[in-house]
């Protein structure tokens, strides 16, 4: 080989390379561009979730007692009071006990009228030394058996009172009725539901966040809530509780792509403002990382 053939040999090869390297950098560039926000949408983690009532918000109003339904005084979507009366069952056999009782509370104070009387009068003829003190003793414990006897009934009055208040079953809260779940003349057990309340001023978002993106939720972090059937809205909320152990996913991934059976992180959100999303309503929450 000539002399110049070889020395062409190596600088071509250098060439090569020197152009293959200007070519990968000046692909590479454009990528990274490109990959920034992909990496900065990658921080933000998206979640399904529920609007849920705050502990206490939600309440299944049942009755004490197997009756039956005399009255139902509310209907559906009616504004209720703490401690409104939402319905009455059949008392009528309790009412008449409670009466008999309260009766025989007064035969007793006129016993003890009677035995008062008569121990005024034994302890007057003492007196006079006209009687004995026998007859004032007995006086006596004739007063402090009608004193108990009148005790007893009034404890009698009051065991009634208690047993018929359960017949009435009033709101334990003040809210919205969501369901009434008897009607006046249905026969209920002790135990069985009567109406569902919920105070409608006092809801959140409990959404389930992957168990491997856990390590990114951070309180106080701003959320975007959205929901089907309002398209292009969207509301703020605030993390406000994060538990300490993950649970069982209960909503089914929307996306057909996603395991159904991944262990979440149950985060409570805060609405920072009012929306028109129903209680149970699905929403995508989408949280800042």
């Amino acid at each position: 080989m000539k002399p110049l053939a070889r020395l062409a040999v190596p600088v071509l090869g250098l060439a090569l390379v020197a152009a293959l390297v200007a070519q990968a950098h000046k692909s590479a560039s454009p990528g990274r561009e490109l990959d920034a926000p992909a990496a900065l949408a990658s921080t933000r983690i998206v979640a399904e979730g529920l609007l849920a009532a705050y502990p206490g918000a939600e309440v299944v109003v049942a009755s004490e007692v197997a009756g039956v339904v005399a009255r139902l005084r509310v209907a559906e979507k009616s504004a209720v009071g703490r401690g409104s009366v939402l319905a009455e069952l059949r008392a009528d056999d309790l009412r008449a006990e409670l009466a008999a009782a309260r009766a025989r509370v007064e035969e007793a104070d006129a016993e003890i009228r009677l035995a008062a009387t008569e121990l005024d009068r034994a302890e007057s003829l003492l007196a006079q030394q006209v009687d004995t003190a026998a007859r004032r003793d007995r006086a006596a414990r004739d007063l402090e058996v009608a004193t108990a006897r009148r005790a007893t009934a009034a404890a009698e009055v009051a065991r009634r009172v208690a047993g018929l208040a359960k017949y009435t079953i009033a709101a334990p809260i003040s809210g919205t009725v969501l369901r009434r779940h008897r009607d006046a003349g249905e026969a209920v057990e002790a135990g069985q539901p009567i109406v569902t309340l919920a105070d409608l001023s006092r809801l959140r978002v409990e959404a389930e966040i992957d168990e491997f993106d856990a390590g990114r939720v951070t309180l106080g972090a701003p959320v975007a809530l959205s929901a089907e059937g309002y398209a292009g809205r969207s509301w703020r909320g605030t993390i406000e509780e994060i538990p300490d152990a993950v649970s069982g996913r209960v909503l089914k991934p929307q996306d057909p792509g996603k395991p159904a059976d991944t262990r979440v992180l149950l985060v409570k959100i805060r609405l920072d403002e009012p929306t028109p999303l129903k209680l149970g309503q699905r929403v995508e929450v989408e949280i800042e990382g």
